[in-house]
């Protein structure tokens, strides 16, 4: 701990940096009101002009903080490096005569900040960290890199910072992941600083921070690759809108609000989407033979005419054999890639063939104006090389079983193939789609080409994918067309696979992915969100659902072990469970609490709740702003609370696909206290915890 003179000093510097901050945002606001965005002018001045604008907007954004902390800390340099001292904070603060007050955090000579320890201190002499409300500072943490020093202060642990960090872990939850730019630890700066090229998987046991590692590497990756991720778009794709909400405040609150967050439906523009296929269709759709699938369905739409083609033209007939129309057909596939590329070259064949089918010299573009609206010629056309949509390629493949069997033939049996079936619609605009037919879109669109009318995809430089391990073949096929260069950041867990093609490694994943580098494999081993006081039922049910993991090591001891309650008579569930809601209320004030339960439990629970008079809120619809919250367990995962409370784990187990380690996902939410309530008997994995707990 610093002196209070030490305490004094550094308040005083932080006074100068507020007021250097604010300094630079009157004068930001000055710019604005001078620059006029308008029509006059020439277009490049028009052009420069919203650079300009858009250039003072975005520097605001920047400069406006709210009630986040300016600076985090400082760092002084031994002499042998020239002995400099640097504050390091949110943004980089220079006073009037351009001299550093802060150094952005995601600066290369704060990287020692966050990455120096006693065995490798980076030049560093002390690394000082603050506690801070407001403008006001509370308290220092000295960590000094001398030799002595170190040995008598046991400088064998990894952490920095530690009193901060744990401070930072004790503090409530709001519904929304903050960000941990003050508390980034080596092993975390080591991902958010590993360089843009290539794919970098990030596997993080529950509680590792590996979500907003991700999203800090996408703030560090546009501040060092400003030209050209700006430009080219940096992409955060999430499992469903309730995490997205739960997201969505870090990059804004580091100053990054260029990001685009989205869920993969987001991503086809313009295509309703509603629900999800039942778990077995979700697996046939997102299998990577579809693609084969698809390719075959659009071919059975390029065929020869079944018989010739004859059309009168003034006194004479016009031919065009079913030989021909096979020749324009072969020579269509070969000289074209996308099958809508290919409809004016066909149409071209087709009227120098019907030209040239006469003794008279006639133009093709002559026959073309006569007969280009001819009921005869329109049939032919449609049947060789009709022009499609992806909507009209899936509409016609799943409202027939013939095209689908024909389609899938040698890929997936009948009985597979009929599964995909569904009713037609009686227009193609009347289709409301399932999540799991948007992959599929996409890849007809890749197949057919670009649409007249309609607007192409977006890719981006940099691409960040959350929870990858649940990610169909199609759906990481769709994700990686949308990369410019191949740059993504892979983000999940292993041991929480739970989805229809819940991968059982990493390899699984990247097999789908740009590979034009070799793939580069970080894992974050510390747990700093679970203390290791509840940890125990879910290392007993990892062991029994992926036995080759090992689970993070807590930082934090933690307070106290689970609560197990075990309900005599079923209907008694609702009731209990609201007590317990209540009672883990009361003991994470102002905390929120999470009570996740099966789908099949949800409206059981949530009249228990209702009957108990429990203010409560439900995830689906309003996400985590309430105090008590409703979540099914399919929507847990990536989500972070003060307290759980578990419903009925044998029945997670039962009706989820992956069961146990779904009831893993479910498990390792909390950061303070875990309940569990149950009817049915425990989950075998469990009932050793169960007892020692008793």
């Amino acid at each position: 701990m610093g002196s209070d003179s030490d305490l004094e000093a550094e308040q005083a510097h932080l006074d100068r940096a507020y007021e250097a901050l604010e300094a630079s945002r009157r004068s930001a606001s000055r710019l604005a009101g001078m620059v006029e965005v308008g029509r006059g002018g020439t277009n490049q001045a028009r052009f420069e002009r919203e650079v300009i604008h858009d250039s003072i907007v975005s520097r605001l954004t920047q400069l406006h903080i709210g009630d986040a902390s300016l600076v985090f800390g400082r760092i002084d340099r031994t002499e042998a490096v020239g002995g400099e001292r640097y504050h390091i904070g949110r943004i980089a603060v220079s006073d009037e005569d351009y001299e550093p007050l802060v150094i952005d955090w995601r600066a290369p000579v704060a990287e020692p900040f966050y990455r120096a320890t006693g065995r490798e201190p980076m030049g560093l002499y002390r690394r000082r960290h603050f506690a801070t409300r407001g403008k006001r500072l509370l308290a220092m943490e000295d960590e000094v890199f001398d030799g002595e020093a170190l040995l008598a202060e046991g400088a064998g642990s990894d952490l920095v910072g530690k009193a901060a960090l744990l401070a930072s872990l004790e503090e409530a939850r709001t519904g929304k992941l903050g960000d941990i730019v003050a508390t980034i630890q080596a092993e975390q700066d080591a991902i958010i600083r590993s360089e843009l090229p290539g794919v970098l998987v990030v596997q993080g046991g529950p509680g590792t921070g590996k979500t907003v590692v991700a999203l800090h590497r996408a703030a560090y990756l546009l501040y060092t690759h400003r030209f050209p991720l700006e430009g080219q778009g940096v992409l955060v794709v999430g499992p469903n809108r309730l995490f997205l909400g739960y997201i969505e405040h870090v990059l804004p609150s580091l100053g990054e609000v260029g990001v685009e967050l989205a869920v993969t439906a987001d991503l086809v523009v313009g295509v309703p989407t509603e629900g999800r296929d039942a778990p077995d269709v979700a697996r046939i759709k997102g299998d990577a033979r579809m693609g084969t699938v698809l390719s075959r369905a659009i071919d059975d739409r390029e065929r020869p005419l079944r018989w010739d083609l004859v059309v009168p033209y003034g006194r004479s007939r016009l031919r065009m054999t079913r030989e021909q129309s096979r020749g324009i057909v072969r020579s269509a596939r070969r000289r074209f890639r996308g099958h809508n590329a290919a409809r004016r070259y066909v149409e071209q064949q087709v009227f120098a063939a019907l030209a040239a089918s006469t003794s008279r010299e006639l133009e093709p573009g002559e026959v073309r104006s006569t007969l280009r609206w001819a009921r005869e010629v329109r049939e032919a056309l449609e049947w060789m090389w009709p022009r499609l949509t992806p909507e009209h390629l899936l509409h016609d493949l799943f409202g027939s079983r013939a095209l689908l069997r024909h389609a899938a033939r040698d890929t997936f049996g009948e009985a597979v193939a009929d599964s995909l079936h569904r009713p037609r619609s009686g227009h193609v605009s009347e289709v409301v789609w399932t999540v799991d037919d948007i992959p599929l879109l996409d890849e007809a669109h890749a197949y057919l080409g670009p649409v007249r009318g309609r607007e192409e995809a977006r890719t981006f430089g940099h691409i960040v994918v959350d929870e990858a391990q649940d990610r169909s073949p199609m759906e990481l096929r769709m994700l990686a067309r949308r990369s410019l260069s191949g740059s993504m950041t892979i983000v999940g867990d292993i041991g929480q696979a739970t989805g229809p093609w819940g991968a059982q490694d990493w390899e699984d994943v990247l097999a789908h992915l740009p590979g034009r580098r070799d793939p580069r494999h970080i894992e974050l081993t510390v747990g700093y969100r679970i203390p290791a006081s509840i940890m125990g039922p879910a290392v007993a049910v990892l062991g029994a659902s992926a036995p080759w993991l090992t689970p993070p090591v807590a930082v934090r001891p933690g307070e106290e072990p689970p609560e197990f309650v075990r309900v005599l008579e079923p209907s008694g569930l609702g009731a209990e469970v609201a007590a317990a809601a209540v009672r883990a209320r009361d003991h994470v004030e102002p905390g929120n609490v999470a009570v996740i339960v099966p789908r099949s439990l949800v409206e059981d629970v949530a009249a228990g709740l209702e009957a108990a008079g429990v203010e409560y809120g439900r995830a689906t619809r309003r996400g985590l702003d309430r105090r008590i919250t409703l979540v099914p367990v399919d929507l847990a995962k990536g989500l972070e609370l003060d307290a759980a409370v578990v419903v009925e784990p044998a029945a997670i187990v039962d009706e989820e696909s992956a069961g146990l380690r779904s009831l893993y996902v479910a498990l390792t939410r909390a950061t303070r206290r875990l309940a569990v309530i149950h009817a049915r008997a425990l989950p075998d994995p469990m009932r050793e915890t169960a007892t020692a707990a008793a």
